[in-house]
């Protein structure tokens, strides 16, 4: 029991010396119960969910203790029970009873909420009974107080399934005028060749739209056309930046490698700039063809056939797949991809309908754009059982590299997907650990050591500096030799003479 409460309070003073984050806020309490909680519950449940620490007071930078009482804490606990469970106060309660919890610091009670993210279907959480003007949301700054149109995003994120937004009937919109045939016969082409014997390869293309859902009708209200997904995949730019389509629609891929020169922003850029059309399925091709020369290709076989593409290429396939088929139209901002030599970074407007920890778990499939997801699946480029997370990670596990990383951004919100192309993390970390080791054994510098100590080799050389018997039989046979040359001469011309 002592080391579990010691455990406890070591956890509580570790928060409280880290001060307020994005998932942690402190709130005094020597007033009463604060009317600010609910703004910071409201705030975690529409961001990524967090901590409120109620009995903490913040003086001069400093985080201090209230020093309430056990009564005090159990009656605010109490309150807020109450009130979470009274929809006049807020919309739903979130906290399960293990969420909630009474500690001792010292002799200062404080009361620890584990406030969860609200999945999409309930969001949003908001105070009282009107949901604008009493939603917020979260950031590094604090809570702040959501817009309008932030509120309706979340309702229409709530409602998705029953009313996808790439599922909006699109009134006066034509085949001939406002479709470029060109993209639209490039995608049954491919469609045909990977299933020649379909029984849509042979029909009409309006017949083929209305078979993706590119072309419906209401049975309820009779009303017809394209739909927003058969603009967005196969429209002409000017088409689907028609205020009756998506006036804000852009695309935007961004490349910078193999360049150290800063004056240049992106060695290579693919963006609506009037030389091709910049439709979904158009901007897919181009940017796909891209990011897959970052990747290597090795030599594989499979039942003797050879395999030009590799798990990593999946990878990259639904990661720019992803970013397309999740975006929220409604939102401000754009589909924006870059490639530099040492990221992947895929980014779409809105926020996510899970949280990252059902993201990475995968098996759960949850798209804003079903119509979208359903035309890149026939050309069996999607997943939509929740494998294709799945697939991401496996393929950046194929080629040795860091798992991708996933971060959520507001204002504008972005979701943002990370994929590292280097190794030099996990380069840098084995060889600190081989110094460190080198450096705890050091058997080189131990020899050395060693050798200083005993100097075998200086004692040798004095050795052979005092006694020297070569050196001296060396000059000895020196002399000799010189003494044996002359007596030669000598006996010559000796001999010469005689």
């Amino acid at each position: 029991m002592v080391d579990h409460t010691s455990e406890i309070d070591k956890r509580i003073r570790t928060l409280i010396n880290q001060g307020e984050s994005s998932e942690v806020e402190f709130k005094s309490a020597r007033g009463g119960f604060p009317g600010s909680f609910w703004e910071s519950y409201s705030a975690f449940a529409n961001t990524n969910g967090g901590t409120i620490v109620l009995g903490v007071v913040e003086k001069n930078n400093q985080f201090l203790f209230d020093g309430l009482t056990k009564e005090t804490i159990i009656r605010y606990k109490k309150n807020f029970w109450d009130c979470a469970h009274n929809k006049g106060k807020i919309s739903i309660c979130l906290p399960r009873e293990s969420d909630v919890r009474i500690e001792q610091i010292d002799d200062s009670y404080i009361l620890i909420f584990d406030i969860p993210r609200a999945s999409y279907e309930l969001r949003p959480v908001y105070i009282s009974s009107n949901p604008f003007g009493n939603t917020y949301r979260r950031n590094h700054e604090g809570d702040y107080l959501c817009t309008d149109a932030e509120v309706r995003r979340m309702f229409a994120d709530a409602e998705h399934d029953r009313h996808p937004q790439d599922g909006r009937i699109l009134v006066g919109f034509d085949l001939e005028r406002d479709i470029d045939i060109e993209s639209l016969h490039q995608y049954r082409q491919t469609f045909a060749s990977l299933q020649p014997s379909h029984p849509w390869v042979g029909i009409s293309d309006i017949d083929f739209l209305k078979k993706l859902g590119g072309y419906a009708t209401e049975y309820e209200t009779g009303k017809e056309g394209f739909t927003l997904a058969g603009i967005l995949m196969f429209g002409k730019y000017d088409s689907i930046i028609n205020n009756s389509g998506d006036p804000m629609y852009f695309v935007d891929y961004r490349e910078k490698i193999a360049i150290d020169n800063p004056d240049v922003r992106w060695t290579n850029r693919i963006y609506p700039d009037g030389m091709w059309e910049a439709n979904l399925y158009q901007f897919y091709v181009r940017v796909y063809n891209r990011l897959i020369q970052s990747l290597p290709r090795p030599f594989m076989m499979k039942d003797g056939v050879r395999q030009e593409e590799t798990p990593a290429h999946d990878a990259i396939r639904e990661a720019l797949i992803n970013c397309i088929i999740h975006q929220d139209v409604n939102a401000q901002g754009h589909i924006i991809v870059e490639r530099t030599d040492e990221n992947l970074v895929f980014m779409n407007p809105g926020m996510m309908l899970v949280s990252k920890q059902q993201y990475f778990k995968g098996g759960r499939s949850i798209c804003r754009n079903p119509i979208l997801q359903k035309m890149f699946m026939r050309l069996g480029r999607a997943e939509k059982a929740g494998s294709g997370v799945d697939k991401i990670i496996s393929g950046w596990q194929y080629l040795g590299l860091p798992l991708p990383t996933v971060v959520e951004t507001t204002r504008p919100d972005y979701v943002m997907l990370t994929m590292q192309m280097t190794k030099k993390n996990q380069q840098e970390k084995p060889t600190r650990k081989t110094n460190k080791k080198n450096q705890q054994e050091k058997p080189t510098r131990k020899t050395n050591k060693k050798n200083q100590q005993e100097k075998p080799t200086r004692k040798t050389n004095k050795k052979n500096q005092q006694e020297k018997p070569t050196r001296k039989a060396y000059k000895k046979n020196q002399q000799t030799g010189f003494e044996k040359k002359t007596n030669l001469r000598i006996l010559r011309c000796a001999k010469i003479v005689i």
